[in-house]
């Protein structure tokens, strides 16, 4: 999933491929916005996961890795 979500946001950002990791800091890096984020929640339920954007605070997503574990 990890990998999924990093592709996802990389396609959505249009950041280089290799820029995004496990532990990158979407925000403070300047690769996701609060759109973005949006993006990021649309594409995940086309793969089946529904996460409410509402629901979560900006730290609990703010790395791939911290998404992959909400979706898991």
């Amino acid at each position: 999933m990890l990998e999924r979500i990093i592709d996802i946001i990389t396609d959505i950002s249009g950041a280089d491929e290799g820029e995004i990791e496990a532990g990158t800091e979407l925000f403070d890096e300047g690769i996701l916005d609060s759109f973005g984020v949006v993006q990021l929640f649309v594409r995940l339920e086309e793969l089946g996961v529904k996460l409410d954007v509402a629901e979560f605070e900006r730290d609990q997503i703010s790395t791939p890795a911290k998404i992959a574990a909400l979706c898991e």
